[in-house]
């Protein structure tokens, strides 16, 4: 097994279990004063944990809340980008953020950029009759999105991520397979 390989392998599971955690801390930079911009690349990344038909199914077994947590750590990459020192503010964008690098690794630069532009043009999407423009800019939308995503947090149950490098293969061929070009 290669030294990627086996971080991808020690660090997804992690990811899949503190994905309720994670979103429901974005949450809160969502509800901050924070840049337009950031809160937009934010609330796309929280859309897509309830878009029905998203990069990989979700009932997937080991791989398919991964999507999911690949989206968020690109989502609060794009937030930094724009707005650096905002992770001292909000620690969980630099968090997330970090974890964008192995991403990247894993995918290579071409899948990579594709799922850059992919979690880019979420800021333009919606989720559960919601657009994104409506969760920044209305605060009664937003507050009910947010308690819809607290719920979805309570009950969301960590899938299991086999520590079988088969497993990478198979999620690298989703997204290779799935991503727009």
């Amino acid at each position: 097994m290669t030294e990627l390989e086996d971080r991808c392998l020690d660090t997804f599971p992690q990811w899949l279990r503190s994905l309720a955690d994670d979103a429901v801390a974005l949450a809160g930079v969502l509800e901050s004063d924070a840049p337009e911009a950031a809160r937009r690349y934010v609330a796309g990344g929280l859309t897509y944990l309830f878009k029905s038909l998203d990069l990989i199914p979700d009932g997937i077994e080991d791989l398919g809340y991964l999507d999911d947590c690949f989206v968020l750590r690109e989502a609060s990459q794009l937030a930094l980008q724009g707005s650096p020192d905002l992770g001292s503010k909000h620690p969980v964008l630099g968090q997330l953020a970090d974890g964008s690098a192995l991403v990247a690794e894993l995918l290579g630069d071409a899948d990579h950029a594709r799922l850059e532009r992919y979690v880019e043009g979420l800021k333009s999407g919606a989720a559960r009759g919601r657009s994104v423009d409506e969760l920044v800019d209305d605060a009664d939308k937003r507050a009910a999105f947010i308690e819809e995503l607290r719920g979805w947090a309570a009950s969301y149950d960590a899938p299991t991520f086999g520590r079988d490098a088969k497993n990478l293969v198979k999620l690298q061929s989703f997204l290779g397979a799935k991503l727009p070009a």
